[in-house]
């Protein structure tokens, strides 16, 4: 072989390598913003609860190694060594678990059911408080450059979140690039500022030893459960590591954990708590204060920034996140608008970005501080976490085809040190931690009423309508007026005639020449290939019936659909197509199987969902709609 054919040889895994780098590089920036800002707060709130009778030496290295073993046991053993082999054709979070157990099962049971919305609306609480807490605790620090500054803090974090969530509608693709560097940059920075302190006092290292944290806990009884709801608050933020895997690949989120994120935590909190040792008065705010006074500013200005990355990382998680429950039916239509040409997963939804910052803003000027978001803190990602668990069971059961005792022998453990970590946090209740779990309760009500609702509704209309078949065979022996072109029925059920159609032969008597009955179907897999997108059953030289099939992280997208199907074979011209879409008005109905106020929470979804025209991709004048009234 001649010295340019190995060259040429080894261009691709050359190219290979640099992909991999830079992928790790923005998993860097985009997976670990969350949990890569909590050394702002994490070691402080939980050191001043240790604090609350005086603060000995065995109490700092025990919060310490409590923080150091949580992110070994939960982030890097259950997430990044385990979970994240847990994928959904190479796509994860808490709803492409639920699709990949909903698919080894063949069907979706109960428990199964009330798992994922759990998940979902535990992760919409988390996304609430994320952003509040974390830009709060970073301007903050302004407060150590000059006391006076105080009163502006809470403005200051308001105006900060009202242009982070504005700028949403204009995507994030050209700053995305800069995510990588900048955290790059933050993890770096307070991994210096830990390591300069670590010498002051140690005796800190003995927190590697995982008996501290045990005799911390063994020793403070319920006292010590309070003070691990605050350690929990550092590895707040694990869940993106999974949710993010789709977008970055499982090595390189591996890979920024092992030899640069867990590494510049572990000697941060360290440097912490060696600071704090040495000098008791840093215990008032021990992350700013690891730094001199001339360095103090610069800190505060990247900590504002890493914190916006890190909001910016989980709003675009509630976007994904939005679009899969829509797919996936727990959530009506919602509009959503592409802000990148080249990037599918760069996406803006106007209504949940609008619910968001109403919710954070909320928070801020509700608590005021981030010690009193802290509180709030906690509890709805226990409770996702614990769901994650329990679905990763099914997964290992029912797709690894795993024995049920080893499945348990790895989940179970996990299970106890989570639960903990929940009961812990359920101690914040009345001081904050209701909050989350309002909202998570608040969203789980809606989302099992709009599955429940739809399910319900589309027995009401089968059981009311005709089958497909049988208008047929009318239509056959009785057949109307024809007009030229095509018309496209947009449908849920194609085994029944569609309420457009039934409507148009009732009311203008005619049949077009060809007709078409289409029903749009999720599937439980992240994407579908070209080539198992388009399923065509010709019923007869008027009839055909056609299922068009996206993933749950896919926009439907009916034009391009439909192209295919002129590929497969079907012949139609889009200029002559006439789409037809049931506009349904929903009453309320006393012989209901929902109770009256849950038939209103429905109809006031189905009212909000977004027009089927714009949602499709559908050419607006081409397009007819039909109203019918029903109850539910």
């Amino acid at each position: 072989m001649s010295m340019l054919d190995d060259k040429a040889g080894q261009a691709p895994a050359s190219e290979k390598g640099g992909r991999f780098w830079l992928l790790t590089l923005g998993s860097v920036g985009v997976v670990y913003g969350d949990i890569g800002t909590s050394p702002l707060y994490a070691m402080r709130e939980a050191l001043h609860i240790a604090a609350a009778d005086g603060l000995t030496r065995q109490e700092v290295i025990g919060v310490a190694s409590l923080l150091l073993w949580a992110l070994i046991i939960i982030v890097t053993l259950k997430y990044v060594l385990f979970l994240l082999h847990a994928d959904n054709r190479g796509e994860g979070g808490i709803l492409s678990l639920f699709a990949l157990a909903q698919s080894a099962i063949g069907h979706r049971t109960a428990m199964l059911f009330v798992l994922g919305i759990a998940g979902a609306a535990l992760f919409y609480g988390d996304a609430v408080i994320t952003p509040a807490i974390s830009v709060l605790s970073a301007v903050e620090g302004l407060k150590l450059v000059a006391p006076n500054l105080g009163p502006y803090v809470v403005p200051a974090t308001v105006a900060i979140l009202l242009l982070l969530f504005g700028a949403q509608s204009h995507g994030t693709e050209k700053v995305a690039a800069l995510f990588g560097p900048i955290m790059t940059i933050w993890f770096v920075v307070i991994a210096a500022a830990g390591a300069i302190h670590v010498s002051d006092d140690p005796s800190i290292l003995h927190a590697f030893d995982p008996r501290h944290a045990v005799a911390f806990l063994a020793g403070h009884g319920w006292f010590g459960l309070a003070v691990l709801g605050a350690v929990f608050l550092a590895v707040t933020g694990a869940e993106a590591l999974y949710a993010d895997m789709g977008h970055f690949g499982r090595q390189p989120i591996q890979t920024a954990w092992l030899f640069l994120v867990f590494p510049s935590l572990a000697i941060n909190y360290l440097g912490q708590g060696a600071l704090v040792l040495a000098n008791p008065s840093a215990l008032e705010d021990p992350f700013f204060l690891m730094v001199p006074g001339w360095a103090l500013i610069p800190l505060v200005a990247l900590a504002t920034v890493a914190t916006i990355i890190a909001s910016q990382a989980v709003i675009t998680g509630a976007y994904s996140l939005s679009r899969q429950a829509i797919q996936l039916g727990f959530l009506p239509r919602l509009e959503i608008r592409h802000t990148s040409e080249s990037l599918a997963g760069q996406i803006y939804m106007p209504k949940i970005n609008a619910y968001l910052l109403a919710g954070v803003l909320s928070l801020v000027l509700f608590f005021q501080s981030s010690s009193g978001l802290a509180t709030a803190y906690g509890i709805a990602v226990t409770g996702t976490m614990i769901v994650t668990t329990g679905l990763a069971v099914i997964v290992m059961c029912y797709v690894w085809r795993w024995p049920l005792w080893l499945a348990t022998l790895i989940a179970l453990p996990i299970a106890i040190i989570e639960s903990v970590f929940l009961a812990a946090n359920l101690m914040k209740i009345a001081t904050g931690g209701y909050v989350p779990v309002l909202i998570a309760l608040f969203l789980f009500v809606v989302m099992w009423t709009w599955a429940v609702g739809t399910s319900s509704l589309e027995d009401r209309v089968r059981k009311a309508g005709v089958s497909l078949g049988e208008l047929i065979e009318i239509l056959r022996k009785s057949p109307p007026p024809t007009t030229p072109g095509t018309a496209v029925f947009l449908t849920s059920d194609t085994s029944m005639a569609p309420m457009a159609l039934m409507h148009n032969l009732k009311h203008n008597h005619v049949l077009h020449e060809q007709n078409v009955v289409l029903a749009v179907r999720a599937a439980g897999v992240p994407e579908i290939a070209d080539e198992n997108r388009v399923r065509i059953d010709r019923l007869d030289r008027s009839f055909t019936k056609v299922e068009i099939t996206f993933g749950y992280m896919e926009s439907p997208n009916l034009m391009q659909a439909l192209a295919q199907c002129r590929k497969m074979g079907m012949k139609f011209d889009i200029m002559a197509t006439s789409f037809f879409l049931g506009r349904r008005k929903i009453m309320a109905d006393a012989s209901s199987t929902m109770p009256l106020w849950q038939d209103k929470l429905f109809i006031a979804l189905a009212e909000t969902a977004a027009n089927p025209t714009d949602y499709y991709h559908l050419p607006p004048g081409r397009v007819v709609e039909l109203g019918q009234q029903i109850t539910l």
